[in-house]
Order: C-alpha cells, then sequence, then structure tokens
C-alpha cells in the first residue's frame, strides 16, 4: 500500500490545534490531530448538503448561499452545480492555509471551482459574516466542525448555541434555510434550532457518493414567516 505523505501542516487561531494535509496516490485527507476531519475519497454527505439546501430556496430569485468551510470544497462544487448563473455563494474560510492547499497541492481536486464568477471566498470567522448580515442569506450551510460543537476551535460553540442560531435566523431572508452537517445526530442541537424559531428535518444521509459506509446527519432548518 502506498504509504501517506505529510504535505503540509496549518495552525487553526485561538489554540485550536494543527491541521495536517495528507496525500497517498491521488487521495488527500485533513487531519486534527489523531480526528480525520475529511478525506478525497468521501464526499456524498457534503454534497447533499448543497443539494438538499438548494432544493429548499430553489423558488428565490437570485439565490445568496453563504458557505461556512471550505474543506476540500465537496459542498462548493455540488452547489455550483444546482445553482443558476445569477446566484452568489460566499465561502467563509478561517484557515488561509487550506484556501491556499485549493490553488496548490489539491488544484486538481477543486477542479477550477475557486475561479468560477459566482464564488466570493471570504477568509475569516463564517460567524463574523453572520453576524454583520440582516436579510443577505438564502441560504447558511455550516460544515466547519464534526457536529454542532466547536471541535476546530472553542469559539466556535456560539454558532451552534441558541443565540447564534437566531443571529443565523436573522442573517437569512424569509423562507431561507440554515443547513449543518454532522458525523452524528445531537438531539440536543435539535432543541435549539427549535428553540431558535426553526422549523427542522433531521436527515440522515450517506458519506459516499454511491450510498454506501456511514451514515451522517443534516438538519434543515427554515426560516418560516419573516
Amino acid at each position: 500500500m502506498i504509504p501517506w505523505t505529510l504535505i503540509d501542516t496549518a495552525i487553526m487561531p485561538d489554540g485550536g490545534g494543527e491541521l495536517r494535509l495528507k496525500q497517498r496516490g491521488g487521495e488527500f485527507s485533513i487531519m486534527l490531530g489523531t480526528i480525520e476531519l475529511m478525506n478525497s475519497r468521501l464526499s456524498g454527505s457534503e454534497e447533499a448538503l448543497a443539494r438538499l439546501s438548494y432544493e429548499r430556496v430553489r423558488s428565490h430569485p437570485r439565490p445568496h448561499m453563504l458557505i461556512g468551510g471550505l474543506g476540500m470544497g465537496f459542498t462548493l462544487r455540488a452547489a455550483l452545480k444546482e445553482l443558476p448563473t445569477d446566484a452568489r455563494i460566499t465561502v467563509g474560510e478561517l484557515v488561509p492555509a487550506v484556501v491556499a492547499w485549493a490553488r496548490g497541492p489539491m488544484a486538481e481536486v477543486f477542479a477550477g471551482c475557486l475561479d468560477d464568477a459566482r464564488v466570493s471566498i471570504r477568509e475569516g470567522d463564517v460567524g463574523r459574516l453572520i453576524q454583520s448580515g440582516t436579510g443577505e442569506y438564502d441560504a447558511i450551510l455550516l460544515d466547519v466542525d464534526n457536529g454542532p460543537e466547536g471541535l476546530t476551535r472553542r469559539a466556535n460553540d456560539a454558532l451552534y448555541s441558541v443565540s447564534g442560531l437566531r443571529a443565523a435566523r436573522t442573517a437569512m431572508k424569509p423562507n431561507g434555510v440554515l443547513s449543518v452537517w454532522s458525523s452524528a445526530p445531537d438531539a440536543g442541537f435539535t432543541r435549539r434550532l427549535k428553540e431558535a424559531g426553526f422549523a427542522v428535518e433531521e436527515l440522515s444521509v450517506r458519506a459516499s457518493t454511491k450510498g454506501k459506509g456511514a451514515r451522517h446527519v443534516i438538519w434543515m432548518a427554515m426560516k418560516t414567516g419573516r
């Protein structure tokens, strides 16, 4: 078997630890300590995050989608396939090195999607993008941790608190959707979404695009009314 090769490392802000980009043949992995955050072979649930989100705002004119976390670009590429030519996609990525990896060693994986005219990359905390928006986004997609808690950095806990969820609701247009990816269910998070005023669906999706492998969870939280 081909051994893994360490390509690069990056320090997370606020003491969040060290990200490691590894490669084995044509396969890439991003690790945080001993935890694999993502692998280029498994993209099914991240692609579903974009597809299912757009299904719920398909009738919105000139939709604006905010994606929290660039990662390996699975969700972004899927969104570009779904969204119309007059859409906008803002991607908030906290770690500048991840953007550099997308344009460098993983350029083939990203297949030029960062150069699409609909895409704007904002390096920084997606929480600040949410806090600064009022009625700005048709869809907010969060895939910045392995679930609704601050795995990559403790400050991310605020995103999943009731106050953070209410801020996301304020940042959305009427009948918009907040979509959150997780590696596992979390009943407490479902309750917090409802407390923040959302109508909630909790969906189970496969990690692999072939419909196999582990099951992941996606919450679809609709902003009903204004």
